[in-house]
């Protein structure tokens, strides 16, 4: 199978290359930079400069590579950035019209699409996981109303795609909350993180697995996905960090309202039910545990 990544120079994408190069895909990659940022070592793929908000270069590049699969992982990921007027204009053309762009020369080339969502496109209210077919979204900030404009895109356009929801991801191949908290608390005798903000972290090796899983199937619609173990807050998921790393630094749970230094607001309730991946057959991801042991093992920070 022919596969086509976007954002590839994030942290999903990077992965998602080494997760079908492996498996005897043919990959193709690509981002708006002209070159790939640190390329995965040992994969056979091709790279391709694509500005995704370019609906005349999107329809081309896809018509003359003619892939199986598109696999649509870019996108603008600054969530408090994407609160500034400056930028929201910038924020919709890659979330919102980026995701049309691909879902219709997805559609012209008879490919099937995975785009990559979040939790951000609900409410956050309530303590009840959200299912993959709920459709009570309200989402609380301007990074989830783009997102969700970008799912309705891939809705309205195809019949044959996947929208897999994903929360709280970190990789190797970029900045996330783990290296953020080391390195604070490197230098600092104490950190205050909220825990009233509940969710479970997504390692993306991990989740590049089951994406790989779920994009050779014919098995189309929503899924929620993130690694097991149960739902956390943020405050759960620092203590770990400093538990696994060996960091004794002190870490004080407080409010959302108490923290207080965040643009856009936060859902409250990111928990996910992932259930339906088991009713369709595809294996879970590990406990998140056990994901950011193996991250540390890895990222040798």
């Amino acid at each position: 199978m022919k596969v086509f990544v976007t954002g590839v120079n994030g942290q999903l994408g990077h992965d998602m290359i080494r997760a079908l190069s492996v498996r005897g895909h043919e990959v193709v990659g690509s981002d708006i930079q002209p070159e790939i940022v640190n390329a995965p070592g040992g994969c056979d793929f091709t790279y391709v400069p694509l500005d995704i908000t370019d609906g005349e270069a999107v329809e081309k590049t896809i018509l003359n590579i003619k892939p199986d699969a598109v696999i649509h992982c870019a996108a603008w990921t600054n969530v408090d950035g994407a609160e500034d007027e400056a930028n929201r204009e910038k924020v919709f053309a890659i979330n919102a019209g980026g995701t049309e762009n691909m879902a219709l020369a997805a559609k012209k080339a008879d490919a099937k699409l995975l785009y990559i969502s979040t939790d951000y496109v609900f409410d956050g209210n309530g303590e009840t996981p959200r299912k993959p077919d709920d459709t009570c979204f309200k989402p609380l900030n301007v990074y989830g109303e783009s997102k969700l404009m970008g799912e309705n895109a891939v809705r309205k356009n195809l019949e044959r795609y996947f929208i897999v929801r994903i929360a709280w991801v970190f990789g190797l191949n970029g900045k996330n909350f783990i290296r953020t908290m080391i390195s604070v608390g490197k230098t600092h005798d104490g950190v205050r993180v909220v825990n009233d903000q509940i969710g479970t972290p997504t390692y993306t090796k991990d989740l590049s697995r089951l994406l790989a899983d779920i994009v050779e199937t014919d098995k189309y619609g929503c899924y929620h996905a993130t690694n097991e173990g149960g739902y956390i807050s943020w405050y759960d998921f620092c203590r770990e960090i400093y538990r696994q790393y060996g960091l004794n630094t002190k870490v004080t749970p407080v409010s959302t309202a108490e923290y207080g230094l965040s643009k856009a607001a936060r859902p409250f309730n990111s928990r996910l039910d992932k259930s339906k991946l088991r009713e369709n057959g595809f294996e879970p991801l590990p406990d998140w545990r056990d994901a950011l042991r193996r991250y540390l093992e890895e990222a040798q920070l």
